[in-house]
């Protein structure tokens, strides 16, 4: 039995322990966020210059290994992101069970013929709002720390139940809010951790690995999506008794389904004028050069206050609003409700790979998946903006 005392430096600690993890989370978030920007330069520029080259072999071999060092990057990027809660999610309502199920194949594959894997989910679990692509990932990263635990096989369990934590429980579960949960617990029979470092497991960076055997940014991340759905990730573990990790993401209602929005009638490239909004300028040059390379006339701005003024300078000439999310001042969302306020048929393609506390991210829900997520190539700029133009995106 813990006694006040004891119980006081347990939460103590967890605040310690949440502020370190809080300030690492907004440098990783801030470096990412300046990365995603560099890399949607090189990645761009890079596919436009391989498709140049592509009768020079040699030239575009080398290419192509540049541009497959930037996408691992942008990889390492998306996970730092994870960890600080500023990658953008696209949440919906989930029944994690049906998630569970969805991804047992792969993790039957990925955990191989000496790790037996045991799912045992309670009938009938709450929903929960989350992102389902980011949840899975999360399930796979424990999966892989669970197989690395059993380098001899083992067992690894995927437990789901329905939860109520009261303020007290809900104080030692990483300071949640009391009410009703989700638990999703996964289990494994392997070597265990070792206090110190399951003090550090979730910290950006750390591993217990060998040197070049991993980046240390699984479980990081996976504790920066599982924070920013609301909810926390706990472990459990001594050496020599295996680990046990357990999510805890709130329950959800029935959520509202936006309207849908009556769309302008689409423009051939040609006479589709795009509204371009972004604070970086290399970024925004790549943008205008790949646009204009496909015939859509582009107003330029660095800010929301210079779109707003543009856009009041020409009325009607706007086709499609193409804007970052955060910018000083003004956010995207935010000009976008500005502009809409007298063209309600505005459509509104939103780009970033960063998510800000100033951002209310359920705002985004009403551009539905108008979102192109940084860092982007060429075609893969064109290719949303003419499906947003169209309606179809």
């Amino acid at each position: 039995m813990t006694d006040g005392r004891g119980e006081s430096e347990l939460l103590d600690e967890q605040l310690r322990q949440t502020q370190k993890m809080e300030a690492v989370g907004r440098l990783a978030g801030g470096v990412a966020h300046d990365f995603n920007n560099l890399l949607t330069v090189i990645l761009g520029y890079g596919s436009s210059a391989a498709a140049r080259v592509a009768h020079d072999p040699e030239a575009a071999k080398e290419l192509e290994e540049v541009l497959l060092a930037a996408r691992r990057a942008a990889a390492l990027t998306r996970q730092l992101l994870s960890f600080s809660r500023r990658q953008v999610l696209q949440p919906r309502l989930l029944d994690p069970n049906e998630l569970v199920r969805g991804v047992e194949r792969l993790l039957r594959r990925l955990l191989g013929e000496q790790v037996e894997l045991q799912v045992e989910l309670a009938p009938g679990v709450g929903r929960v709002l989350a992102d389902p692509d980011q949840i899975e990932q999360v399930l796979l990263n424990l999966a892989v720390n669970g197989r690395e635990a059993m380098p001899e096989g083992g067992r690894l369990t995927i437990e789901t139940a329905d939860v109520e934590l009261d303020a007290v429980a809900a104080a030692r579960q990483g300071g949640l809010e009391s009410g009703r949960y989700v638990q999703i617990a996964v289990a494994d029979t392997g070597v265990g951790i070792d206090p110190e470092a399951r003090r550090r497991l979730f910290e950006p960076f750390f591993t217990t690995k060998e040197p070049g055997q991993g980046a240390g940014l699984g479980l990081a991340s996976s504790y920066g999506i599982v924070r920013q759905s609301g909810g926390c990730i706990l472990v459990y573990s001594e050496p020599g008794q295996g680990a046990r990790f357990k999510i805890y993401l709130p329950r959800a209602g029935n959520a509202a389904t936006p309207p849908p929005r009556e769309a302008a009638a689409p423009r051939p490239p040609a006479q589709a004028t795009v509204l371009l909004v972004e604070d970086d300028s290399a970024l925004r040059r790549l943008a205008r050069t790949v646009l204009e390379g496909k015939g859509y006339r582009v107003l330029e701005a660095d800010s929301s206050d210079s779109a707003l003024s543009l856009a009041a300078a020409r009325a009607g000439e706007i086709d499609l609003l193409l804007t970052d999310v955060v910018m000083p001042g003004l956010s995207g969302p935010d000009l976008a409700r500005r502009l809409r306020a007298t063209r309600p048929a505005l459509p509104v393609l939103l780009m970033s790979g960063y998510f800000d506390d100033a951002v209310e991210q359920d705002g985004l829900a009403e551009f539905g998946t108008a979102f192109l997520q940084k860092p982007f190539n060429a075609a893969g700029l064109t290719s949303k903006v003419r499906e947003v133009l169209n309606g179809t995106g």
